[in-house]
């Protein structure tokens, strides 16, 4: 039971931060375990690994936000860790299967 809490407080903080930094090492201390340690246990856990979970939690978030009208990819791509529209593009399409322009395209009744 106290693995599962430490978990839910490291998923916690990870949804507090998606915008910035995360690093696995600062997750394996709210675990109070080793990184290799943590990264085993949060993939065997979830299913994921750190990366992939926050790569994951980014795009989708990414996605409901290029809903918004006035919201522009770029900014978007800027703001969940992408350098370029290029590799945010491609994160995207791989992970929803639509590019990020086609979401920000008006749907027509």
């Amino acid at each position: 039971m106290e693995a599962l809490r430490r978990l839910n407080d490291c998923i916690t903080y990870i949804e507090g931060n998606l915008e910035g930094e995360i690093g696995v090492e600062e997750l394996a201390k709210l675990a109070f375990t080793s990184k290799y340690q943590f990264q085993r246990t949060f993939t065997m856990l979830t299913g994921y690994s750190v990366a992939e979970y926050v790569r994951k939690r980014r795009l989708t978030l990414a996605a409901q936000e290029l809903m918004s009208p006035n919201v522009k990819v770029i900014d978007v791509a800027l703001r969940y860790g992408y350098e370029t529209p290029e590799s945010f593009s491609k994160a995207f399409r791989k992970a929803h299967g639509v590019s990020p322009s086609q979401v920000k395209k008006p749907v027509r009744l």
